[in-house]
């Protein structure tokens, strides 16, 4: 991505006197045809032209210049049609065009079948290992920024922040077809959300690897983004995930906000 300008420090936010960056709006390397993907930057006073689903990638919440006041929540999206957000310090836009053809998407530049991307490599560390077969497509992944918190504050596990730490902001598309079951998993060693661009479908959870042992079932129509990161902190900087998996009623686009711990 061949955006030049650089984050504001980590923390910094308008209204506290520190030099704020200029606004960016950037195409991410997997824009196309069928996801147009946007990363806006240091957004002031930026208008949504026309309809767009819009994802804060950040911790504080996006208002809106409309009445009554509304805002975006942190980790949050919403649908947004001819409006002006007043501030933000990263977004994601996705406007999708849809011709009936969304499956095409796997055949744009940098897509590949997981299974293929994994190689050999389909042990997740615990469990059964992933069916190369399975048909999850994954689009290339790009850098979003950075943004502080403490993990710990950020998952509800504690009432105030104590250890804010510095993470990179990762994001990228996933297709699968109607009916995919994505694979049950429970390893990660980022922070992740889903936000739904195209179509139906689910993010479950599970008490084991097992389709049997559903316990969580969590419908996404475009433009929503899962409520909460699904793990807690772990011993060492880990992050422990229950066993979840995203499953595909129809053709289904989604993007994937992951947040890797800055190593020093």
């Amino acid at each position: 991505m061949s955006d030049t300008v650089l984050d504001a420090p980590p923390g910094t936010t308008a209204g506290t006197g520190a030099a704020v960056e200029p606004p960016t709006e950037t195409p991410l390397n997997f824009t196309g045809p069928r996801v147009e993907a946007t990363l806006v930057r240091n957004a002031r006073d930026h208008r949504i032209r026309g309809t767009a689903i819009v994802v804060n990638t950040g911790i504080s919440e996006v208002p809106l210049a409309e009445t009554p006041r509304t805002a975006i929540p942190a980790l949050s999206s919403a649908i947004l049609a001819d409006t002006v957000i007043e501030r933000a310090d990263t977004l994601v836009l996705l406007r999708v065009h849809d011709d009936g053809g969304m499956a095409g998407i796997t055949g744009e530049p940098g897509w590949a079948l997981l299974g293929e991307l994994l190689g050999e490599d389909t042990a997740p560390g615990d469990g059964l290992p992933f069916p190369r077969e399975t048909p999850l497509w994954k689009s290339p992944q790009d850098d979003a920024g950075t943004v502080t918190f403490d993990a710990a504050h950020l998952l509800k596990e504690i009432p105030e922040p104590v250890a804010p730490e510095t993470f990179d902001i990762k994001v990228n598309l996933w297709y699968a077809p109607a009916g995919t079951d994505c694979f049950i998993h429970n390893q990660h060693d980022f922070i992740e959300v889903h936000t739904q661009v195209h179509g139906i479908g689910r993010m479950q959870k599970f008490r084991e690897q097992d389709h049997r042992t559903l316990y969580q079932d969590v419908v996404m129509s475009p433009g929503y983004t899962t409520p909460d990161p699904f793990c807690s902190t772990g011993p060492d900087g880990t992050y422990v995930y229950p066993w979840h998996q995203y499953r595909a009623d129809t053709d289904c686009v989604w993007l994937a906000v992951e947040y890797h711990r800055r190593t020093r």
